[in-house]
């Protein structure tokens, strides 16, 4: 099925939507496509899965729609949307590190574009590799601004877009970048700081669920197996 086929079966925004999100899971993802070749294969294999289902198994008719549609929810959730979600979290993992690099290049008084690639070329992460694109771009005659633009379309964090935005205009409006770095940094160094006190606020919680499911019941073995056997 060419791509011809599928714009007339799905929008043009559809598509553009799509790709958008893929262009998000980064250029080191293990599974490489991209919103046509997602398409073409989500709807072969649920028109395949659907006559699987009606020739060769003695599911119930009316079943079969909501198997179809759990499968196509599925296709998109594990193909994209998880993946999406763990990149979210290792990106935001590696952005403190950075940006702080990144600032404490800039206070030596180098301007932005060297000091990110100083950043770069010194941190091997995920989000630098994005960075050094970016950089590569430049090369090509685009301009910083252009390409942070560009950058924060394949980046999902919106924590990290954040901070990109707050660079872009400092730079248009001309006010301090050591200032405004310094503070997104804070504001890193918070967000990751409450992550950690919500990861311990919930240990009470799983706790209490390993100890009902494993613990108690251990326990009233014990204390009612003397019971038990003189019973028997």
């Amino acid at each position: 099925m060419n791509s011809g086929i599928i714009r007339k079966i799905y929008r043009v925004k559809d598509i553009e939507n799509i790709q958008n999100k893929i262009n998000m899971l980064g250029t080191n993802r293990k599974i490489k496509f991209d919103a046509v070749s997602f398409l073409n294969t989500r709807l072969i294999t649920t028109i395949l899965l659907t006559i699987i289902l009606i020739l060769f198994s003695n599911i119930q008719y009316f079943i079969i729609p909501f198997i179809l549609i759990i499968y196509y929810n599925l296709f998109y959730y594990f193909l994209i949307t998880d993946p999406i979600n763990k990149r979210i979290k290792k990106l935001d993992l590696e952005a403190l590190t950075f940006f702080e690099i990144l600032t404490l290049t800039l206070e030596s008084g180098r301007n932005l574009e060297n000091s990110l690639e100083i950043t770069c070329y010194n941190i091997d992460s995920e989000l630098s590799n994005e960075f050094k694109r970016s950089l590569m771009e430049m090369k090509f005659g685009r301009s910083l601004m252009e390409t942070l633009e560009d950058l924060k379309k394949r980046i999902p964090s919106e924590t990290i877009n954040n901070i990109l935005l707050n660079i872009t205009q400092t730079n248009i409006f001309g006010n301090s970048i050591i200032e405004t770095m310094n503070n997104q940094v804070e504001y890193l160094r918070e967000k990751q700081m409450m992550e950690v006190k919500s990861q311990i606020n919930k240990i009470p919680n799983k706790v209490s669920i390993i100890s009902v499911i494993f613990i108690i019941p251990l326990i009233l073995l014990i204390i009612l197996g003397p019971f038990i056997i003189e019973l028997l």
